[in-house]
């Protein structure tokens, strides 16, 4: 039942519904990158290889049949038991064009050699493949002291075009007020956290709900700003070797 629980918990995190407004301070952000990953991921086809997969959170939106997890090498990703290979932080274990398709969600961020990181998923990829690659633009620093990086839009592009990408689409996420809305929960979240877990479910419920709520409001009232966004997502195709 315990188990049950805290999987149910851990969905919530990825997977916001509703109980996730209740539960998970990062609603906002998790909301609108399901969405844009749930509207990419039918065109990724397979093999696919997840970079950085942690625990595959979105797995279930790559309708593929091979859908291989890569994580750095370390005791925190093999306790997990989820990934089905590791890297040393330089040469991807596989051989080169294995994969047709390559997911990197949210760790471009945490790389400190980008170029080199790039020419790796270059180097697996197909050609023709495709990366579906998402990053944070505005946020705080987190899982300190490997976060390195805040990408522009044009930053991003440049990025991927010297290192054998072309651009096929390209999303800026939560670029409307509830940016506003969810970095100021961040805020709160980090200020108020404490070891209780139910004191903190508490302050969810009584504190960041309501400012989830608000933020979904005046995100749709209110005019998008799209020089000022929380993520983006960009959809790559391996163009020359």
């Amino acid at each position: 039942m315990i188990e049950r629980l805290r999987q149910a918990y851990y969905r919530q995190q990825y997977h916001p519904g509703l109980p996730g407004l209740f539960i998970n301070p990062f609603f906002l952000a998790r909301r609108s990158l399901w969405k844009a990953i749930a509207q990419f991921g039918g065109q990724l086809q397979g093999p696919l290889l997840d970079v950085g997969c942690g625990s595959k959170p979105y797995r279930s939106l790559f309708p593929v049949p091979e859908y291989v997890g890569l994580d750095i090498d370390s005791a925190v990703a093999r306790s997990r038991g989820v990934a089905d290979a590791f890297y040393d932080g330089t040469r991807f274990p596989f051989a080169d064009a294995e994969f047709q398709s390559v997911l990197c969600n949210q760790v471009l961020e945490h790389v400190f050699t980008p170029e080199d990181f790039l020419r790796e998923i270059h180097r697996v990829l197909r050609p023709g493949g495709q990366l579906l690659l998402t990053i944070p633009f505005v946020w705080d620093e987190h899982e300190q002291p490997h976060d390195f990086a805040r990408y522009s839009s044009f930053g991003l592009r440049a990025l991927l075009e010297r290192n054998g990408f072309r651009v096929l689409q390209q999303r800026k996420l939560l670029d409307d007020f509830s940016v506003l809305v969810q970095l100021a929960i961040a805020y709160f979240f980090k200020v108020s956290r404490s070891r209780s877990r139910v004191l903190n479910l508490l302050v969810g419920a009584v504190l960041f709900a309501p400012l989830t709520v608000l933020g979904l409001v005046l995100g749709a009232l209110l005019p998008r700003n799209p020089d000022l966004f929380l993520d983006q997502i960009v959809l790559a195709e391996k163009i020359h070797d």
